[in-house]
């Protein structure tokens, strides 16, 4: 059983892969971060591209300069600068360049020399200057394609600019009276009301943690290959830096081995790989680079090898450094070898200054604090009590015997309307439908939901500005609205009442109760919410036939039809009431859903709540075939139904799904819990859709993963130019809109993984750009 499950886990989700999304400090437009006042620019804001740390500089400082025009002045002599600017790398200077064309007075603070990230680039390196048709804000440009050409290039610029950077490493930011100053390592400061941080990612460098990592032939950083002519290297990483530090590196006459502790390549940009393929030259290497691991040979982990005039390259994927000794290293991975060895490359990269952040007050993304912890179990409860009021619980009794509003609304709609909320008579006026569907909560919480899903629709519309969003928001708005709040709280009973639809109708779909407008008119949530997001349609008492096939056609014929060709987003980004507050509430919250292996796991969650509404309906139709009065009807109300009710539709997707909204995004319920989804995971398994880069564009920087609140790694296909058909997604569009070079777009692909075709729709403004 355990094996059959693993593998059922394995053909839905897990064999995609789970990247993670690095911890960088939470910043909104123009860098602004959680302090008043602090802005971030460059690596920092997550683009690790060189027009993009321009671009976000420049506009950092000019954004300064609007805020403070009219602001009044702060109070202390030691906030005599209008800015201050921490790092003179390239987002720094061209901040710095802006400034002194706004006509602030500023100081930039540098800890170690102007560009020093670009000056420690290996000899000769290339430059990519993604995306190809961008002009940065400011006045500071690039067109340099080697690393030696760029120096000059942006030394050139400052200097005409008159920028002098001031030595000088700073501590932390810190609030100084109504401004700010920049605490400075071994004393002193430099006040400021505003501060822009750009010192990129200047944290530690990652580190193996392997004994022998502390010998001095070891090495973070390559400045000049020919150094290593004729020794034995060994190149630790996966991403741009290792394979460049290993092509300069064997180009120069060094032996070089690179490994790479993943058995596939997911991050460098398309032209190092291809000129690493040229090294290689063995075509299995080609297949272990280009191809997903479950289409790689068996052979993949070995060594391929390619030789040249002086030097050498070994491919080793798939192996992790055990030690690193004195004349060898140790390897570990499907056995255990060493290799001569004179000299180590771990170019893991550098962490983010995250410790800066933290003493300066700045929040991390992802990151909890105990007033976070704090907040999140507040409105926790919160949910608790407004689900248990919602839902007719305890709270809902408790304020229908004291007047639930601070007057009583419905009584006073009822007088108007010329009837009483609390009886089921026919009232003939609109304000008379109204006085009555408000007399119960779900006609509160409805308002409620569907005003926060338009307001805040309308803010993502303003805020995305693509065709796609704007008619996706304006659907989910529409559709929120007419078939889910007006249709069952006004628009039926008013038809009802002016006898305006057919009694057999009303009979098969609305039975009569003695309550509210005398019929069960909330039914007709049913029309958008399928089984088994509704479960209330199917799991009654006797069968209710016209809704089983209803529910029949959406859950089996409809939705499997729309996903066939659109997607699982095609019911959950487009129809679904969860879908649309997350879509609108939940939109400047995606970055906080957690990503990496175990949570992939996790998504296998909604499987079980899956299982159990399918056992469940199973007893049901059971409990109809069998004679009144069996024991599963008597059963089946307290101890399944209601069970039901209470754990999955109000703990789990209220209580839990919303109480986590702000701290873990807005899909919680939808990626792990919803049995809906887990159904349409299914589903989704047998789908055209897709979405399709453009590898040549990707250039590893992670932002589709990190926008992405279902946890895909997005990049993972991208970079390898793979269709991704992760039957997570929900076809929000984040992942295409923020891709800063416009790598994807959605369309259909075969099951080859050819494109059939791509989508009309805009969803890319890069895309937009380029077409126009």
């Amino acid at each position: 059983m355990l094996r059959w499950i693993a593998r059922y886990t394995r053909w839905l989700h897990t064999r995609w892969p789970a990247g993670t999304v690095e911890p960088l400090p939470r910043a909104g437009r123009d860098g602004a971060t959680s302090v008043p006042g602090v802005s971030i620019s460059g690596d920092l804001t997550g683009i690790p591209l060189l027009k993009y740390a321009l671009d976000s500089g420049a506009r950092a400082a000019a954004a300064a300069a609007a805020d403070l025009k009219g602001a009044p002045p702060a109070d202390g002599a030691q906030s005599a600068l209008d800015l201050a600017i921490v790092g003179a790398g390239v987002s720094g200077m061209a901040a710095a360049v802006e400034a002194r064309r706004q006509g602030l007075r500023f100081e930039i603070l540098e800890g170690t020399e102007p560009f020093s990230t670009v000056v420690n680039f290996p000899k000769a390196k290339p430059i990519y200057t993604y995306p190809l048709a961008m002009k940065p804000a400011g006045e500071v440009q690039i067109g340099a394609r080697v690393k030696e050409a760029l120096v000059e290039e942006l030394k050139a610029q400052t200097e005409r600019a008159g920028i002098v950077p001031t030595p000088g490493r700073a501590e932390r930011v810190e609030r100084s009276g109504s401004g700010l100053r920049v605490r400075l390592e071994g004393g002193g400061f430099l006040g400021a009301r505003r501060v822009l941080v750009a010192i990129g990612r200047s944290g530690d460098f990652r580190m193996l943690g392997v004994p022998g990592e502390s010998l001095d032939k070891v090495y973070n950083r390559l400045h000049d290959p020919k150094d290593f002519s004729g020794q034995e290297v060994l190149v630790v990483g996966g991403g741009d830096s290792a394979i460049e530090t290993a092509i300069a590196l064997v180009m120069a006459g060094a032996h070089v081995t690179l490994s790479y502790r993943r058995g596939e390549f997911s991050r460098p940009k398309h032209e190092n790989l291809e000129k690493l393929q040229a090294l290689l030259r063995d075509p299995r290497a080609e297949v272990s680079v280009e191809k997903p691991k479950s289409e790689r040979v068996t052979t993949a982990v070995g060594p391929f090898m390619g030789q040249f005039p002086g030097g050498s390259i070994q491919l080793r994927l798939g192996t992790r450094v055990k030690e690193i000794r004195p004349s060898e290293v140790v390897l570990a991975g499907e056995r255990e070898e060493a290799l001569p060895n004179d000299v180590v490359f771990t170019m893991l990269g550098r962490e983010a200054p995250l410790e800066f952040f933290r003493k300066s007050g700045i929040r991390i993304a992802g990151e909890m604090r105990a007033p976070q912890w704090i907040g999140l179990s507040l409105f926790v409860l919160f949910c608790a009590w407004l689900y248990n009021w919602k839902s007719g619980g305890s709270m809902a009794q408790l304020f229908a015997d004291r007047h639930w509003f601070p007057f009583n609304l419905p009584d006073i709609l009822s007088r108007i309307g010329g009837t009483v909320a609390a009886d089921a008579r026919r009232p003939q006026s609109l304000i008379g439908t109204i006085a009555i569907s408000a007399s119960g909560p779900a006609f509160w919480y409805t308002l409620a939901y569907s005003t926060v899903i338009v307001v805040f629709g309308f803010r993502r519309i303003l805020r995305r500005r693509t065709p796609y969003v704007t008619l996706q928001t304006a659907t989910l708005m529409a559709v929120q609205v007419l078939p889910l709040f007006l249709l069952p709280e006004i628009i039926l009973p008013q038809l009802a009442y002016h006898r305006m639809l057919p009694q057999g109708f009303l009979d098969a779909l609305f039975p009569v109760v003695t309550y509210g407008h005398g019929r069960e008119f909330w039914r007709a949530y049913g029309l958008i919410l399928a089984w088994p997001l509704n479960v209330y349609n199917v799991f009654t008492h006797d069968p209710l036939w016209w809704w089983l096939a209803i529910s029949i056609l959406q859950t089996l014929v409809l939705i499997p039809l729309g996903i066939y060709f659109f997607g699982k987003g095609v019911y959950c980004g487009w129809i679904c009431s969860c879908g649309a507050m997350a879509e609108t509430l939940g939109d400047t919250h995606r970055e906080k859903m957690p990503h990496g292996p175990f949570w992939n796991r996790a998504n296998m969650a909604g499987q079980g709540i899956l299982l159990i509404a399918v056992l469940i309906l199973i007893l049901r139709i059971v409990g109809w075939i069998l004679p009144d009065g069996n024991a599963i009807d008597s059963i089946f109300d307290p101890f399944l139904k209601a069970p039901y009710k209470w754990v999955v539709d109000v703990f789990l997707a209220g209580v839990v799904g919303y109480g986590l909204y702000f701290w873990f995004s807005g899909r919680v319920w939808c990626r792990f819990l919803c049995p809906l989804a887990a159904l349409m995971h299914i589903y989704a398994r047998f789908s055209r859709f897709a979405i399709v880069p453009d590898k040549k564009k990707c250039i590893s920087c992670n932002v589709c993963t990190s926008v992405c609140h279902q946890g895909i790694d997005v990049m993972n296909f991208a970079n390898k130019g793979l269709p991704m058909q992760d039957p997570e997604c929900v076809r929000c569009s984040a992942c295409v809109q923020s891709c800063p070079t416009g790598v994807l777009q959605f369309g259909q692909v075969d099951r080859g993984g050819k494109t059939i075709k791509l989508d009309l729709l805009p969803a890319s403004p890069v895309v937009m750009r380029e077409g126009s």
